[in-house]
């Protein structure tokens, strides 16, 4: 995958109310800074001119946020109905994403459930990152989940490293980079939580990339995967020697999987609709309260008008 630029979006799905994006690593979503030169906002205006909305903020509805630095998945809705039916599939639990991942060092169990609860970190000079509990300044933590699956052990430019699978059963700022953190297996190339070594500038982006999505809708079941980015013919320094788990096999679990029913409301932030074969996991927390008035009045806030904060 070349680096990202106005001409080269690659389309992953495609019909009449979604698109699905690859993103490129080190592209935003959108910004209102004059000094960005390149977005995926940017990029779809260039490809399908047509499709921008100019009744909203960027001229797309993003169903969904991935970091600066992170590549793979991204749905985009193409009008204010099929943003709506995504958006009640996230706020129902019922949206499967999964993410590939090299990480420092050979991560010796083949599957891991990560749950240190995540929260903001208000130590001077790290207020834009995020922390696990317990952590000195760790401000407001709440429950965090993944789930992670070694594929492969290996070397990266001479360093060990495992290729694994991670899907976030919550969606918390950052949890996927601060729960590898939290393991001692940051992953590769992650300057903001990663080990500070002198091989740390040696990779050319961030070893994370949005892998499987499948959105539910009742309209559509909206289903992409993306090319594997992390192979020995795309980056020469990756060297795996020992395969764990077939990527292919987990990839069947993932789409052979039963989607719920939205009538079976919200099955809890740490109860996913699909989830990879783990060790066990505690009870689902009790059920959440009816949705208020207010949280009524931010819905149809967010459907009259997509606004995203422009660093994400």
């Amino acid at each position: 995958m070349e680096p990202g630029s106005v001409e080269n979006l690659s389309i992953v799905y495609q019909s009449r109310d979604f698109l699905v994006v690859n993103k490129h690593w080190d592209v935003r979503i959108d910004s209102k800074t004059w000094r960005e030169t390149l977005t995926l906002q940017k990029q779809l205006r260039h490809r399908f001119p047509e499709l921008a909305d100019p009744g909203t903020c960027y001229g797309f509805r993003f169903c969904h946020q991935l970091d600066f630095s992170t590549s793979g998945a991204l749905c985009v809705a193409l009008n204010k109905a099929a943003a709506g039916s995504a958006y009640r599939c996230f706020k129902e639990r019922r949206v499967t994403k999964a993410y590939l991942a090299l990480v420092r060092g050979h991560v010796q169990e083949s599957r891991i459930t990560i749950s240190y609860a995540i929260g903001r970190n208000s130590t001077e000079g790290r207020t834009h990152t995020m922390c696990i509990e317990g952590t000195q300044g760790c401000e407001n933590p709440k429950p965090s989940l993944t789930e992670l699956v070694v594929l492969e052990h290996g070397l990266y430019a001479g360093d060990p490293v495992s290729k694994v699978l991670l899907q976030p059963l919550t969606g918390r700022t950052h949890q996927l980079r601060v729960h590898c953190s939290a393991l001692s297996h940051p992953i590769v190339g992650d300057l903001t939580y990663g080990q500070a070594s002198g091989q740390e500038d040696q990779p050319f982006r961030m070893m994370l990339h949005a892998f499987y999505l499948r959105i539910p809708t009742q309209a559509e079941c909206v289903e992409a995967c993306t090319p594997d980015p992390f192979v020995p013919t795309l980056d020469a320094c990756w060297s795996p020697h020992t395969l764990v788990q077939p990527l292919d096999q987990l990839v069947q679990i993932l789409r052979a999987a039963r989607d719920p029913e939205p009538s079976e409301g919200d099955p809890g932030p740490c109860s996913p609709s699909t989830h990879l074969p783990g060790p066990g996991r505690p009870p689902p927390p009790p059920p959440r309260p009816p949705e208020t008035e207010a949280q009524r009045a931010s819905y149809l806030q967010w459907l009259s008008e997509w606004t995203l904060e422009p660093d994400n």
